[in-house]
């Protein structure tokens, strides 16, 4: 019933069988129009599209993120092109020279997980890693861990990009975290706009780094983080979007905003912005809430595995089938099925020939995952495999 809303994606893949929304997502038609909207205001404005883009789609945009997750201080939310520059920005509060103590998890996504090996291989950082696996007693372990010593930042997935695995009791786990000094950083890439999510208990306590590539439908090159209120650290890494309310006042003194802009960079596309709002906006429009789009979602997740339970395959049934599936808890899932291979080399054939059939999947290793939207039939389709 969904369909109508992704014609220009659907009619450039025929015949696609696409289970990778939560690496590539479809984008909605509204958010072609919106490109040709942000090339309008451009046009209109040219120099002062600066002022219109604060003054006017940054509010809106942080307005319906902030109602998505039930913030109160939607001036709290900075945007920036990838959630990478936000974790530069919050390394760079701590004084040069301090080797910096970080509890983790062992299954971050690439680029927070590169940048802290990087920064491992300097002695930079003292680094624990707490393994996800086994699951059924991973938010215990981490909390035993909070509990152990003082970090100087905390940094955990809502969702495990390599497994589906959810978090639980997200607000139990902040909880643990006693100095308030600590920073906390809660990756929700993979939870935005696919897990419904309340975040105005620790509003002031976290920050939230999300975006518009998955679930939210957007596209890459818009990423947000929500600020706690109040915070006055002052990232040595900045750019002049920090300062932008105070460009003709500041001289040689470097002054941060107030509100979640302190953590800005500095000249990016607002392109991908423009999509986002459209994106965000057209749900509101049809009343498509997180809740209703993950009740969608976990209904075509149990489809999926009832027909592959049925499955007959001389070549692939044996590894597409439930008894290799990752996380089993569809009630606390991402929008994405995990499927555990015995090597990479066998999830990569298994990938290469159900991309040959049409239908798209993705793999991290020897994990092979399954991704679900809105856009998809409530059944797959697997007579093409030879």
């Amino acid at each position: 019933m969904y369909k109508k809303l992704y014609q220009h994606f659907l009619n450039a893949n025929p015949g696609v069988q696409h289970y990778a929304s939560h690496s590539h997502h479809y984008w909605p038609d509204v958010t072609r129009e919106a490109m040709l909207e942000y090339w309008n205001d451009s046009a209109k404005f040219v120099d002062d599209k600066w002022n219109h883009i604060f003054g006017n789609k940054i509010p809106r945009t942080q307005k319906l993120i902030a109602d998505i997750l039930n913030l109160s201080h939607p001036e709290q939310i900075v945007f920036a092109p990838n959630t990478h520059e936000f974790v530069g920005r919050i390394l760079s509060c701590f004084k040069p020279g301090k080797k910096i103590r970080i509890l983790t998890t062992d299954s971050e996504f690439y680029s927070f997980d590169r940048q802290i090996n990087r920064l491992i291989e300097e002695q930079i950082v003292e680094v624990v890693k707490v393994p996800t696996q086994p699951f059924e007693i991973f938010e215990n372990r981490f909390k035993e861990h909070l509990k152990a010593q003082d970090w100087d930042l905390v940094f955990f997935s809502q969702v495990f990009f390599n497994s589906g695995f959810a978090i639980k009791d997200l607000v139990g786990i902040i909880s643990q975290v006693t100095n308030p000094e600590t920073i906390v950083v809660v990756d929700g890439y993979h939870a935005f706009m696919a897990m419904p999510t309340d975040l105005q208990a620790i509003e002031n306590r976290i920050f939230y780094i999300a975006g518009s590539y998955k679930y939210a439908q957007g596209g890459e090159g818009a990423c947000f983080m929500a600020v706690p209120k109040g915070t006055k650290l002052k990232p040595f890494n900045t750019g002049w979007f920090a300062g932008f309310s105070d460009l003709a006042g500041q001289g040689s003194q470097v002054v941060y905003s107030d509100d979640g802009y302190r953590f800005a960079g500095s000249t990016m596309d607002f392109s991908a912005l423009y999509r986002l709002d459209a994106s965000l906006s057209l749900f509101a429009e049809h009343n498509l809430s997180v809740e209703k789009i993950h009740q969608h979602v976990q209904a075509l997740q149990k489809i999926f595995l009832s027909d592959i339970g049925q499955w007959t395959h001389p070549k692939y049934s044996k590894w597409l089938n439930e008894k290799n599936l990752l996380v089993h808890d569809l009630n606390h899932h991402g929008h994405f099925l995990t499927f555990e291979i015995n090597s990479p080399e066998m999830t990569k054939s298994l990938h290469d020939a159900f991309y040959k059939a049409g239908i798209r999947t993705d793999y991290r290793g020897s994990r092979w995952r399954f991704g679900f939207g809105l856009y998809q039939d409530n059944h797959i389709d697997l007579t093409n495999l030879s």
